[in-house]
């Protein structure tokens, strides 16, 4: 009798039927990671920024008062502030790009001015309940807003002075 070496069909479709299902596994698994990382760099990002903006008083514009995308100020930031131009220019990891950022800088004045965005991760933990948009004089932290941004959820970080 001769003996046939290798696998069968069955067997070889058995295997691979296993390997799909733990990749699946895994990508789900990785996707909630994936979105809380994206959210840890918004945060770390804004922050920063937020420390050099206002550092002494608000940056406020050559246009004056209002909501600006990151994008519009940083030629004119890195021209009053020599110091800046070692800084490059963060953008939302997910739906961010050289022209859009999606970063937010709404000033008032001088003295009142926050750093804001959108959060993909619809479960984080409201740490600013009493209000409904990014809002100046209520803090740093974590609000739930009226509307969903940019990145699909209504939550949004805002770094303040």
């Amino acid at each position: 009798m001769l003996k046939h070496r290798g696998f069968t069909l069955i067997e070889l479709i058995i295997v691979i039927g296993i390997i799909a299902l733990l990749s699946t596994l895994a990508v789900v698994a990785l996707g909630g990671a994936r979105v809380k990382a994206r959210d840890t760099r918004r945060r770390a990002e804004l922050s920063q920024i937020g420390r050099f903006f206002s550092a002494s008083s608000c940056f406020l514009p050559s246009n004056g008062a209002g909501d600006y995308d990151l994008a519009d100020l940083f030629t004119e930031i890195k021209s009053r502030y020599p110091q800046a131009s070692a800084i490059r220019l963060p953008t939302d990891p997910k739906s961010g790009s050289a022209t859009k950022t999606n970063y937010r800088y709404l000033v008032v004045s001088a003295d009142q001015c926050i750093l804001y965005a959108n959060l993909e991760k619809s479960d984080e933990t409201i740490t600013i309940p009493s209000v409904s948009a990014p809002s100046v004089g209520v803090g740093t932290g974590v609000l739930r807003a009226n509307s969903a941004g940019v990145n699909g959820t209504d939550i949004y970080f805002q770094y303040s002075k």
